[in-house]
């Protein structure tokens, strides 16, 4: 990572573009990460020490432009930076003084620069923990690659789940139901391997049990509506 010590004057994230100038190849790539996030927002719900950021620029260098990975997880920094300033348009790591210790990638048909270019930023520049990288279309390797880094290079975790200590989740691939759509998605696990729920499947299982309480009561002889 660079010394910003020796740097003279840098630009602050609102002096930086917020948005990458190409657009998404898939909507998995809008998807996946949204889900993951809505899925921390219910978990970490009391927590406000970490930020996920969705298809949102990452500055590591004034002289470089922003490298925009599909998602990442950063622990340590508050969600929101102060009270009275609006939210971060992008994710500069001059102000915010830690990199994140997940970056997320979805690769729509074919490699392109996930490995290499990309692999070797987040390793080198930014010192990113887990590089997390998804194939959907893959049908022979395995469509998701987690990697954590070790002696400065990307080392390829078994399992799904892959638990990932230092988050304190783990990550993994599982068939489900998202905004009406099902298909594979990427969820977040306990160190047991249960996958956490999502807002709908927590809506959802609320309302299940609100309406086997009320056919209780019902048989029991007592009005539900009685009791509110």
């Amino acid at each position: 990572m660079l010394d910003y010590d020796s740097l003279g004057y840098l630009p602050s994230s609102w002096e930086l573009p917020d948005s990458k100038d190409t657009p998404l190849d898939n909507q998995l790539q809008h998807l996946v990460p949204g889900l993951l996030e809505s899925i921390l927002a219910l978990i970490w719900s009391q927590r406000q020490d970490w930020f996920f950021g969705a298809g949102m620029g990452i500055y590591y260098d004034p002289k470089k432009p922003a490298i925009v990975p599909e998602g990442f997880l950063s622990i340590g920094v508050p969600r929101v930076k102060s009270i009275n300033e609006d939210l971060r348009p992008s994710y500069v790591l001059w102000e915010e003084k830690k990199s994140p210790i997940l970056a997320l990638e979805i690769v729509s048909k074919t490699y392109r620069e996930e490995h290499i270019t990309k692999g070797n930023i987040y390793a080198q520049d930014l010192g990113i923990l887990y590089y997390v990288i998804y194939c959907p279309l893959r049908t022979i390797k395995e469509k998701l690659e987690v990697y954590k880094l070790t002696n400065g290079e990307y080392i390829l975790q078994p399992r799904n789940p892959v638990w990932l200590p230092e988050i304190g989740l783990g990550i993994g691939k599982e068939i489900g139901t998202y905004q009406g759509i099902t298909r594979e998605w990427l969820y977040w696990f306990d160190e047991n391997g249960k996958r956490f729920l999502t807002p709908e499947e927590r809506i959802i299982q609320s309302e299940e049990k609100a309406q086997k309480l009320a056919e209780m009561l019902k048989k029991l002889g007592v009005d539900p509506e009685s009791l509110t």
